[in-house]
């Protein structure tokens, strides 16, 4: 009998530890990000003069777009990257940056956001903004301000409305 004691022990030790690393891969796993903002429709003023040229770069309000963003504990870590879609016409030349111009809001001590202070360039593809790192606790940031930077316009640049959707996503290192 004690035998069998000693096995059913383990065996519940074992499925102990399958749960809680379960439960650990959850917790791990719900990051989470909110965005919020207005569209940004670039005022570009008209050429009156032969032979000049626009002045090529506009940026946005510095809070034209908030994030809101959370990363779960246990020495955990979070990447918000930014691309963009082409929506539903883009011209090449023209080059959409976004910044990170503050941390935003947390209650979090140990926690840090960090990069994605300078402009980086949004292509079609994910490139990484900023990053947050959680130490013992949830790491939430409310109000992430970003903005946007437009350049590139120019008088070769063929006279039409281009507009594009600027997409965040947060995911593990």
């Amino acid at each position: 009998m004690e035998k069998y004691k000693g096995i059913f022990r383990n065996s519940i030790c074992r499925m102990t530890a399958l749960l809680f690393s379960m439960m650990l891969y959850q917790i791990k796993a719900q990051r989470t990000l909110t965005v919020a903002g207005s569209n940004w429709t670039v005022s570009i003023p008209s050429i009156t003069e032969a032979g000049t040229n626009y002045s090529g770069t506009y940026e946005s309000a510095a809070d034209q777009i908030l994030l809101t963003a959370s990363v779960p504990l246990l020495l955990s870590t979070g990447k918000v990257s930014v691309h963009y879609e082409a929506n539903p016409t883009w011209n090449s030349d023209l080059t959409l940056s976004a910044k990170r111009n503050g941390d935003g809001n947390t209650l979090c001590v140990l926690c840090t956001i960090t990069g994605g202070t300078a402009y980086q360039t949004v292509g079609l593809t994910d490139t990484e903004l900023f990053r947050i790192t959680a130490v013992l606790a949830l790491a939430s940031y409310s109000n992430i301000p970003i903005q946007l930077q437009l350049s590139g316009v120019s008088v070769t640049i063929p006279a039409a409305t281009y507009n594009s959707r600027i997409v965040f996503t947060i995911g593990a290192l």
